[in-house]
């Protein structure tokens, strides 16, 4: 620094101590707790703060930074790449889409700016990965906020990036990024299982998180006193297609349990730019000449917002049931993560489990303890030292998650989904402490005809996310008009209507009632019920094993096989003229 002016050389020793402290702060966020909420608020909090400080400092000194630091825009970029990620990790924490958005502003302004740009030319491997890292991160939230044209858009750049960063090096890791990029395209097209096309053809992609439009009616009772606070969710499936640690079911569950973020005026349908389009974080007032502006981070556990936030105050929370994503996870994670959960439910408030997962099927013979000796579902493909008198002693799986498992987690309300192909084993779960308990449980085989798409995503998540579609899977129409569909929402919207108003007035477990009260149990409670009547009707899932099933049981004659719902799925059917896969009512058994 020989020869700077003082104020120069203050403005560098200063960027450099916000750059140090912004780096130690963000690599100590790997060394927080997942689980809890108190342990990394704080800590957050601060991160937070010093990258507001770092990120309006370089804005603030942007010249001397550049002739007298050698500030590259690829520096920049990192910056607001880190900051990103800071918000999407909030996300993640959180639930809260808001901070998804967020997320989203900054990637988009990078690439927008085009920071990375010249990142090529500086001959360093290590800045191409993070310009690669930057790519598959962005990915993955315009996958969450279904911004899918803009995700085909970002897939060809990638691709286009993969091939320079390995003609370019030939690194050791050139077959791990071809990976990425075939688990994201396989990721694309299994989530467009079923297209809903505008009047000129063009896909038209749908999100179906919760809002005013789509949540059930219901006549509230006293008794319906509990609302959905904690959730884990796991996905566990071997041959399902994932990235970024989110399988399809895990993607398609966590939408379904998050509201629709309210300042998305294009909530309904994708608003991702179209190509040549300028993407909205990119509109006057939210990019400054110098670079992406910030507003002023509040202290605490509120991040830092974009200006393009109305006022440029704190983000709106909302009230989303806090999530926690597991991929393939230990049997140990498991425990420590529901106990978490469980720990911090607060008074009136349910834990949720939902779990995807192979069957991890029992030769024992002992059936009376249906906690341990008939099975469970698999949690992950990590393989214990075998013992050497294995066999002798009939060791069970170590990664195996039991029915018995779970018995400690019913001393608060608990409601449970299982996805799986020994699903049924859960159905005997008891009521030891006798608070609410619901388990909600897939069927256990699937007709052949549709078993060459389970690694797409499980047929009973699907219908859980999103009815309309499933029904059309399961009918072979991949294809469909969005007037049409738009017409055969409405069936689905009188069904679910329907079947609340049955559901409150049916003899029913007081466990049901309890949970349907809240938002989120109670669409998936009917979509479920959905599920078993429409598969019950259809030709081809013939036999009980074929069905859903739940516990404590769901009325039959008072619900199930209600012939107003029987006829609604009936007439919608006809609507899509598939009447023919599906049985007259006296046809069943």
């Amino acid at each position: 620094m020989a020869g700077m002016a003082d104020r120069d050389k203050k403005i560098v020793i200063e960027f450099c101590h916000l750059l140090e402290k912004s780096k130690q702060l963000f690599n100590g966020l790997r060394d927080l707790p997942q689980y809890g909420h108190k342990q990394w608020q704080a800590y957050f909090g601060r991160t937070f703060d010093i990258y507001t400080k770092l990120w309006k400092f370089q804005q603030q000194h942007r010249q001397v930074l550049d002739t007298k630091y050698g500030l590259k825009r690829w520096q920049i970029g990192e910056i607001a790449s880190k900051i990103g990620q800071l918000y999407y990790h909030y996300y993640l924490r959180t639930s809260e889409t808001n901070y998804l958005n967020e997320a989203y502003s900054f990637y988009a302004a990078i690439r927008g700016r085009a920071y990375y740009s010249r990142a090529s030319k500086e001959d360093r491997s290590d800045l191409m990965v993070k310009k690669l890292r930057y790519y598959a991160r962005f990915i993955v939230v315009c996958l969450l906020l279904k911004k899918m044209k803009l995700v085909r858009d970002l897939v060809m750049e990638l691709d286009k990036q993969i091939v320079d960063y390995t003609s370019t090096y030939e690194p050791d890791d050139q077959l791990e990024w071809s990976l990425v990029l075939e688990e994201i395209k396989s990721f694309i097209k299994a989530d467009g299982i079923v297209s809903v096309l505008h009047a000129d053809s063009n896909t038209i992609v749908l999100s179906h998180r919760l809002s005013p439009l789509t949540t059930p009616p219901v006549e509230k009772s006293p008794m319906m006193n509990l609302t959905l606070q904690e959730i884990l969710i796991i996905g566990s499936c071997n041959d399902q297609v994932k990235f970024s640690e989110l399988t399809m079911d895990m993607f398609r569950m966590l939408q379904t349990l998050e509201r629709e973020p309210q300042d998305d005026f294009n909530h309904i349908y994708d608003a991702s730019p179209a190509p040549g389009r300028v993407p909205l974080a990119l509109t006057p007032g939210c990019l400054q000449d110098k670079g992406y502006s910030l507003s002023g981070g509040a202290k605490g556990m509120y991040p830092l917002v974009s200006s393009c936030q109305e006022n440029g105050d704190r983000p709106i929370r909302r009230e989303n049931p806090h999530k926690y994503l597991l991929y393939k996870p230990t049997f140990s994670q498991i425990m420590v993560f529901l106990a978490s959960g469980f720990k911090e439910l607060p008074p009136s408030g349910a834990l949720m489990m939902y779990i995807s997962a192979d069957g991890c099927f029992s030769t024992m013979k002992h059936p009376e303890y249906m906690g341990y000796d008939l099975g469970g579902v698999l949690t992950s493909s990590k393989k214990e030292l075998d013992h050497p008198n294995k066999k002798a002693i009939q060791l069970k799986e170590m990664h195996c998650l039991y029915p018995g498992d779970l018995y400690p987690f019913t001393r608060k309300p608990f409601f449970i989904i299982v996805d799986s192909d020994n699903s049924f084993v859960f159905q005997h779960v008891p009521r030891y402490f006798g608070q609410p308990l619901v388990i909600l449980m897939s069927p256990q085989d699937i007709p052949p005809a549709f078993q060459d798409q389970q690694h797409n995503g499980s047929l009973f998540t699907l219908f859980l996310h999103s009815p309309l579609t499933a029904f059309c899977f399961i009918c072979n129409i991949l294809n469909i008009p969005i007037h049409l569909w738009e017409r055969c929402q409405s069936f689905i919207d009188k069904f679910v209507t329907e079947a609340s108003r049955l559901f409150t007035r049916c003899r029913i477990d007081a466990s049901y009632l309890q949970f349907f009260g809240d938002d989120f149990l109670r669409l998936l409670l009917l979509r479920y019920v959905f599920c078993d009547v429409v598969l019950h009707l259809h030709r081809s899932f013939k036999g009980r094993h074929f069905r859903p099933r739940c516990q404590p049981p769901l009325p039959d004659g008072d619900l199930l096989d209600h012939p107003a719902l029987q006829h609604l799925v009936l007439d919608l059917a006809s609507h899509l003229d598939v009447r023919d896969h599906f049985m007259d009512t006296n046809e069943m058994d």
